[in-house]
């Protein structure tokens, strides 16, 4: 509702705003007043009890931080996997490809949820590996890899084919091609969509919860089964992940409009 007032172009305020935001801001006011009105008029003299959630302060930072930790490494190593998992689909050798096809379709076609229990309660207790961090770690970061190496494929086949002829006709090798003329390009297209699978990556590991990592949401959980204080315990919990999540929207949006100024 706020970015639909506040948040467009100079020369797009002038533009009629199109229905569906017009609906989606009339959903989010009846939604306000709903909760406006429960607080005050209904169950509304609600007991909060900040004061023995607060007790659990450092239980909230250390799931928090163990989230931070996941995220930052599942976006490195999803990031990589990714890379190479492009690359090898558009790798010359059909035995690459063929993996590369079967690795992103079978991940992508099992929820997260599956391949998180898989691979703990299954494939770790096979072979008697009781690390719950290391397998929450690759099993996220292989589900995350699949998604991007998909984004990385179609920005750089957005490209078109005549670039890539035209760079080769010109002596550049293969590699300088994809520097100087595939990648810059490709950047700006696959931008938007990896920002989304980075933001959607850091609330995945809330999925992660499962098989009772030490993560921000599991503690978050616990602190709520013992307190039975669940507005107090959900309320931080949304604003840690918004804290999270919002800093790589806003450093992707700058990095992007750099990108096509000087592009």
């Amino acid at each position: 509702m706020v970015r639909s007032w506040f948040w467009v172009l100079p020369d797009e305020r002038n533009k009629p705003v199109p229905w569906q935001v017009l609906c989606l801001n009339w959903a989010l006011a009846f939604l306000l007043l709903a909760l406006v009105c429960f607080f005050s008029f209904g169950q509304l003299r609600y007991n909060w009890n900040w004061e023995t959630v607060g007790g659990y302060s450092n239980f909230f930072w250390r799931g928090w931080w163990n989230t931070l930790k996941i995220s930052v490494l599942a976006l490195v190593l999803s990031t990589l996997i990714g890379s190479l998992a492009a690359l090898a689909r558009n790798s010359g050798l059909l035995a690459l490809r063929a993996l590369s096809r079967l690795y992103v379709e079978i991940v992508r076609g099992t929820p997260l949820l599956v391949q998180i229990s898989f691979a703990f309660y299954v494939i770790a207790d096979a072979f008697r590996f009781q690390n719950r961090f290391a397998v929450g770690l690759l099993t996220l970061s292989f589900f995350s890899g699949a998604f991007i190496s998909e984004i990385i494929r179609g920005g750089v086949e957005s490209i078109g084919a005549s670039q890539l002829e035209s760079a080769r006709a010109i002596g550049l090798s293969r590699s300088q091609t994809y520097r100087y003329v595939i990648l810059p390009q490709a950047i700006r297209v696959i931008l938007p969509a990896l920002a989304g699978m980075f933001a959607n990556l850091i609330k995945d590991s809330s999925l992660l919860s499962v098989i009772s990592i030490e993560e921000f949401t599991w503690n978050a959980q616990q602190v709520s089964a013992l307190t039975y204080s669940n507005f107090e315990c959900y309320i931080p919990l949304a604003i840690g992940y918004l804290v999270l999540t919002l800093p790589i929207t806003l450093w992707t949006r700058w990095l992007e409009t750099r990108t096509r100024y000087e592009t």
